[in-house]
């Protein structure tokens, strides 16, 4: 699409507005859509208030809170605007292969008050912390990903205490739900609207869920997924029993036969009782400063959960050279003949996601709010989705270097707005080029993650 940035912008901000259903939230919904694309360390509504619009901070801050704490649109039809307009592009029309990822992100929190905190464990900082927990499905593709979903976990103790479920404006109709069932709707939803299909990625945390990975087969979804060490699988040397003959007119058996003579194997264990030819260094992609590259081996399995017949798939075990006990290990449903190498580069896929929390959290401010209401929490994530694909679409249609620069608004003589410098450059589109700074448990599959560049766009 042509134009000048600024006419790209108001034209995919007139779409962003009319998702939200009212015609005074459209101010509000520019401004707050620019600020969190222009520079400044933090992205909470004052600061980006005095960037925006300088002039009246007092009445732009008011109109913006209102827009993200009270307003009662729909985050779910912001969402939806923001997949049509971008599924198409990332997708190349339906003719890129797609990959839907699904994990969650954690917002580390100091007090007790904010909506969904609790002691829980944190991706981000890889460990357990006072913190919020948010599950999300993102679309990826060769060439980008977007987030198409996004939700707050809600602990078991704050949906069973309705008073302070009530006090942080948590819709009566929420129950709790478990992260794998927060999931699952995700899924449902993201079929229901017709996103464009691919293999599942999903890491041990989701993947060792067996009733996760049979609803995605039995909705014929394809499935690449992360599990523990300790996971069970039937294989070459370690099958079930015979099944007995029918005897009488009782039930025909349906289960696989477990004993002392047979017993499925854990995967940990299988992969150390593998000869070494069996692992060979595989590389999946380029990375920014060298290829990436890890030794892997790959076993024809079953998987032995609930003891019921199941159809082969794919054991795939991460072993770098170097390492005492292998790190990673994947089931997958993909196709028995896939080649080596390619079913490595789509479970490596999953990288994509851990750019999008990345660049979500730093660039464009994700976990920068600072009320403490489920509304507000949802209103602001499903914005700052809804600036990044904006990004994500300037990078697709191969905007040059510094040609992705939104202006701010003229600032009266010595005037500084908290947050940002009166000559500090707003944030350019998505760049691949950059390498991710891995910090305490970053659970990065590659040490080569893009961010947005502070200072000049990276073409294509």
């Amino acid at each position: 699409m042509g134009g000048s940035l600024e006419s790209r912008f108001e034209r995919y901000s007139d779409v962003m507005v009319k998702a939200l259903g009212h015609a005074d939230r459209a101010t509000p919904a520019r401004w707050y859509l620019r600020g969190l694309m222009l520079p400044g360390k933090r992205k909470s509504v004052e600061p980006m208030a005095a960037r925006v619009h300088p002039q009246d901070v007092r009445s732009a801050h008011q109109s913006m809170h209102h827009l993200v704490a009270d307003s009662e649109w729909n985050d779910t039809a912001l969402l939806a605007a923001v997949a049509r307009e971008v599924v198409p592009v990332l997708s190349d029309g339906g003719k890129a292969p797609c990959f839907w990822i699904l994990d969650d992100t954690g917002f580390r929190k100091y007090g007790k008050h904010s909506v969904g905190v609790a002691r829980q464990y944190c991706g981000q900082l890889g460990k357990t912390e006072n913190c919020q927990v948010a599950v999300s499905l993102s679309l990826a593709t060769a060439d980008g990903s977007v987030p198409l979903d996004y939700r707050l976990y809600l602990p078991k103790e704050w949906a069973q205490d309705k008073e302070r479920c009530e006090h942080a404006g948590v819709p009566k109709t929420i129950a709790f739900a478990t992260k794998g069932e927060i999931a699952w709707a995700q899924i449902e939803a993201a079929l229901a609207a017709g996103i464009p299909r691919g293999p599942v990625l999903i890491d041990a945390g989701y993947g060792d869920e067996a009733a996760l990975r049979d609803r995605l087969s039995a909705h014929g979804l394809i499935y690449a997924v992360g599990i523990r060490p300790a996971t069970a699988v039937w294989c070459d040397g370690h099958e079930p029993g015979p099944t007995p003959a029918k005897q009488g007119r009782g039930r025909r058996r349906t289960r696989v036969l477990r004993d002392e003579a047979h017993q499925p194997i854990g995967v940990r264990e299988l992969a150390q009782a593998l000869p070494a030819s069996s692992y060979c260094t595989v590389t999946w992609r380029e990375g920014t400063n060298a290829a990436l590259s890890s030794r892997f081996a790959r076993v024809r399995v079953r998987a032995a959960h609930a003891d019921r017949p199941r159809e082969e798939e794919w054991l795939l075990i991460e072993w770098p050279k170097g390492e005492a006990d292998p790190t990673r290990y994947f089931l997958s449903t993909l196709p028995a003949d896939i080649s080596f190498k390619e079913l490595v580069a789509i479970v490596k896929m999953r990288w994509r996601i851990e750019r999008d929390y990345l660049e979500l959290k730093q660039e464009v401010g994700l976990g920068h709010y600072e009320g403490r209401n489920w509304r507000g929490f949802h209103h602001h994530a499903s914005l700052c989705i809804a600036a990044y694909a904006f990004l994500m679409l300037e990078r697709l249609r191969g905007s040059k270097k510094n040609s992705a620069r939104l202006k701010a608004p003229a600032l009266p003589e010595g005037f500084r707005p908290r947050g940002a410098g009166p000559d500090a450059a707003p944030h350019p589109l998505v760049d691949r080029n950059r390498a991710l700074s891995p910090g305490p448990g970053h659970r990065a599959t590659s040490a080569t993650m893009p961010v947005l560049r502070e200072t000049v766009l990276a073409g294509r």
